[in-house]
């Protein structure tokens, strides 16, 4: 078990590293187009090596959103969707702030994974399993988590330097109360992190 913990702390080191506060109430859609997920040529005003990871950035978004509608479902294939429709409503309203914006955008609900139905023993043998074969993916699962668990505790700050310290709570937890909902456990996490 602390094997685990080590590699899975080891593999969000690269998410951490790229790690900035950002305050959603306050950032602004156009800040947030042309400096957070800008295009990363150089065109944005931030310097493009000190972006936080964009995909990571909208993974965190994408369960944020899910977390502060009130919902408690991950929806497989929207990140796309939810991204562009992100994305469109920014280009539309560039004064709002992502706040706003994020309360406002509805993904696509395709390949619904209840987690309210799914057990923390389930979620975390998928999990160990997707770090082994798909790394990238399970750590993008891990921020939406992260975005989502940081919605219900009420916040409205992303500092990806938390999530490896996220990711291993999580996994605590889990691992002591396997036959609980990854939803209850999550609660639990948000509750006492945030």
């Amino acid at each position: 078990m602390k094997h685990l913990a080590l590699l899975l702390f080891a593999c969000l080191l690269p998410i951490a590293s790229h790690a900035t506060q950002i305050n959603l109430a306050t950032l602004s859609c156009d800040k947030y187009e042309n400096e957070i997920v800008g295009s990363p040529d150089g065109t944005g005003s931030a310097d493009p090596s000190q972006r936080p990871d964009a995909i990571d950035t909208v993974m965190w978004l994408f369960g944020y959103s899910v977390g502060l509608a009130g919902e408690h479902v991950m929806y497989g294939d929207a990140l796309t969707s939810f991204g562009f429709a992100l994305d469109a409503q920014c280009k539309n309203n560039p004064t709002t702030s992502l706040l706003q914006a994020l309360a406002t955008v509805r993904p696509k609900r395709d390949k619904p994974m209840d987690l309210m139905t799914l057990n923390c023993k389930d979620f975390e043998a998928r999990h160990t399993e997707s770090m082994q074969s798909d790394l990238a993916s399970a750590n993008t699962i891990m921020m939406w988590l992260f975005g989502y668990s940081v919605a219900r505790s009420g916040s409205h700050i992303l500092d990806a330097s938390k999530v490896a310290q996220f990711a291993a709570t999580l996994q605590t937890r889990c691992g002591e109360h396997a036959e609980e909902s990854l939803y209850d456990v999550l609660a639990d996490v948000s509750q006492a992190k945030h």
